[in-house]
């Protein structure tokens, strides 16, 4: 699999990763823990060898089954994962955020720990913490860097303020926020902040939440505890609204004789060759179909027609 660039940071990661979130929390998905570990096994075999995991997936827990997966093979994979939250240790009951620097690094040696590894190669701020300093936050990582804990430092959902603050203590080799056909909001200002700073960029939902699978309509019925059912874009009223886009969407896709998972990707792939999407799946011939959207040509034709899409 072609191999990408993280800005300037020198971290190389495969062309697509693997958003392992869904393998234990979010939705809903009940799934069996061997089978998870022998697909992110399927996945290394395959050529990926980028992998985004955070303490708050469970919690605790997909840390865990991505250390449990991994440590065989560690000195080939990269693994992504995301503090900065506050959990009660008997309920794990999330307690909001924490990014004081002594729980950064409380958190970093429990990480250690379930990742089953003695390094951490992409750290991530999960969110923004507004009452600690954000240039407290990067320090902190640059001392773990410094000791040998963390590779590089990263964050997720910033804005371009806290970006350039953090990224003035200890450069900053990726930015993960959500990015899609379906939501560009990232467009107006963040991406240009991080190619002026050669900030990488990896984007989390490039499915749109699964709006751009074809596999969602107005009838749709998630499971009881997906946290899509309390998303207002995923509101019946919402899935209803937005039918002509997405099924305008699925013509295209079957167009050029692809998935429509295969499409959102490649457009994403398409955006820049330094853009990393990290989809999710619980599926073997669902990560096989994501692996083959790297290999999908879109002319300059398709991705302007794409765009009007959605406008």
């Amino acid at each position: 699999m072609e191999k990408r660039r993280l800005g300037t940071s020198g971290l190389k990661v495969s062309a697509i990763g693997l958003g392992c979130m869904n393998m234990s929390h979010g939705y809903g998905n009940v799934v069996d823990r061997q089978d998870m570990i022998r697909l992110i096994h399927q996945a290394v075999e395959r050529g990926i060898d980028f992998f985004d995991t955070a303490e708050m997936y469970g919690p605790f827990a997909n840390e865990e089954l991505v250390g449990d997966a991994l440590a065989p093979m560690r000195d080939k994979v990269i693994i992504a994962t995301k503090f900065g939250f506050g959990f009660d240790p008997q309920t794990r009951e999330n307690k909001g955020f924490n990014s004081q620097p002594n729980h950064i690094r409380e958190v970093c040696e429990a990480m250690l720990k379930r990742l089953k590894t003695d390094y951490i190669d992409l750290l991530y701020q999960h969110r923004v913490d507004p009452a600690v300093p954000i240039e407290d936050v990067a320090g902190t990582v640059k001392e773990l860097i410094q000791e040998g804990k963390v590779k590089y430092f990263g964050l997720s959902q910033a804005d371009t303020a806290n970006i350039r603050k953090a990224h003035a203590v200890q450069p900053v080799a990726a930015l993960q926020s959500q990015y899609s056909l379906w939501n560009r909001e990232v467009e107006e200002s963040i991406l240009p902040t991080l190619k002026e700073l050669g900030i990488g960029f990896v984007a989390y939902g490039p499915l749109g939440h699964g709006y751009l699978t074809g596999n969602i309509d107005a009838n749709t019925k998630f499971n009881p505890d997906d946290i899509r059912n309390v998303f207002p874009e995923f509101s019946k009223e919402s899935r209803e609204a937005n039918q002509p886009m997405i099924s305008s969407f699925n013509a295209f896709a079957q167009k050029k004789e692809i998935s429509p998972a295969q499409l959102a990707l490649a457009w994403v792939l398409h955006q820049n060759p330094g853009f990393v999407p990290i989809p999710g799946t619980t599926k073997l011939h669902r990560l096989e179909e994501n692996i083959a959207a790297t290999a999908i040509k879109l002319s300059a034709e398709d991705l302007a027609e794409l765009k009007t899409i959605r406008a």
